[in-house]
């Protein structure tokens, strides 16, 4: 089976997760996932690995036992088995040759993917391109890190001459919804030094930098009262919310951000007179401004709490760090490792700090440093969402590569 196939196959099993489910703390949050996370499981065995194991949560875990006498690293790939809930239908993938200005993903619905819209498709003019049909999302995050995956370990069972250490995979559920499945995820137990994520875009980019991620949730407590005689009796929680939002800094949210600026996100407010509660977002890629922004917060409601005689409580949590934290140190040489893929392939790294969070950043917090490595996909979460066939290719030849030069580490 050729990458290509493998990757389509994927796509036809419907993914989506749940977040209503994955409120309520069920994991896979969709049924799709499972089935997915089993059929992997009996791909992996046929391909030689050892110790596979379906957790009931559809965590997926496996070995490629080494073939080399001497004692070298255990490197570890990860990726994802659900897809974003932006869209739930069914994928219908189809191959269109990219040989003009846009290509038409549904002649009937008028919809085009547009080299104006999406400049960066200008740069596979002539190459293969895998679209949807404009009616879902294509699920190359993460589907696309699969088979390129799996390719890799399809490659060394063909090639039995090809050296290699031992190798991990683990394939995780409900990335989509806050890294639920790295969260759970027993990095003691898989055994591994280091390991790589395929979980960012188009080819050559590399992420090893990303947020610092906190949650914060503020519950303004009003006093209800009849409007009729509202008079020095109604204190209004929605618009002590408003004023809370208003002493944020100017500019410093994600609209008008962009690089290594941090941000506070205004994410959700819920709420009547009586009772509002707010939802933010705190990001920075230092952990010095990190702090910085949580201990803002913190003030800002204590000053508050103070001005307005109480009704402020504030709760501050860490999602993950970045992933440069555990990277500072480096003792097995992982980023040289992956330049040297790169290289080898002749891929331009294009190192990039990620405006985001994967399951790499919980996993690096966790003990086991994993940067992020492409898939060749673009346009995540869009019905636009494209890969490239050749960087599909891309991805795998990377893998083996690094297996092959983490081989040679003693």
């Amino acid at each position: 089976m050729n990458i290509v196939e493998r990757f389509i196959g994927y796509t036809e099993i419907n993914t989506t997760t749940d977040r209503l489910k994955g409120a309520q703390g069920v994991m896979p949050s969709s049924p799709g996932q499972m089935v997915l996370a089993q059929q992997l499981a009996r791909e992996l065995e046929q391909l030689g690995l050892v110790d596979v194991q379906v957790a009931d949560t559809a965590i997926v875990t496996a070995t490629l036992p080494a073939n080399i006498e001497h004692d070298a690293p255990t490197v570890a790939f990860f990726a994802h088995l659900d897809t974003s809930a932006e869209q739930s239908s069914d994928t219908r993938a189809q191959i269109k040759l990219h040989d003009q200005d846009a290509i038409c993903l549904n002649e009937e619905m008028g919809i085009y993917l547009r080299e104006s819209e999406f400049p960066d498709l200008a740069a596979y003019r002539g190459q293969q391109i895998i679209v949807t049909d404009g009616t879902s999302l294509l699920g190359a995050d993460d589907k696309a890190a699969i088979a390129a995956i799996m390719d890799a370990l399809q490659y060394f069972q063909a090639n039995p001459e090809q050296k290699h250490g031992t190798v991990k995979v683990a394939f995780l559920p409900d990335e989509e919804q806050g890294l639920r499945g790295a969260k759970a995820f027993d990095v003691k137990a898989f055994n591994a030094d280091f390991g790589f994520t395929l979980d960012c875009c188009g080819i050559g980019e590399f992420v090893c930098e990303n947020w610092n991620a906190g949650d914060v949730v503020v519950t303004f407590t009003g006093q209800s009262a009849h409007p009729m005689s509202a008079k020095g009796k109604l204190k209004n929680s929605l618009l002590m919310a408003h004023k809370f939002i208003a002493m944020l800094p100017a500019g410093e949210a994600p609209e008008y951000t962009e690089g290594r600026e941090g941000y506070y996100w205004v994410k959700e407010l819920k709420g009547n007179s009586a009772k509002t509660v707010l939802n933010l977002d705190v990001r920075d890629f230092t952990q010095e401004g990190y702090q910085q922004r949580m201990h803002f917060l913190q003030s800002l409601a204590e000053s508050c709490q103070q001005l307005w005689g109480g009704g402020v409580e504030i709760k501050l949590s860490n999602r993950y760090e970045n992933v440069a934290n555990s990277l500072q140190e480096d003792r097995f040489g992982i980023l040289e490792i992956a330049r040297q893929a790169y290289q080898r392939n002749g891929i331009e790294m294009k190192a990039i700090p990620m405006r985001g969070g994967y399951d790499g950043a919980v996993l690096s917090q966790k003990g086991l440093p994993c940067p992020n490595l492409f898939t060749g996909a673009h346009n995540f979460h869009s019905i636009y969402e494209y890969l490239p066939v050749q960087s599909l290719y891309a991805a795998s030849a990377v893998v083996q590569d690094i297996i092959r030069l983490t081989s040679e580490k003693q």
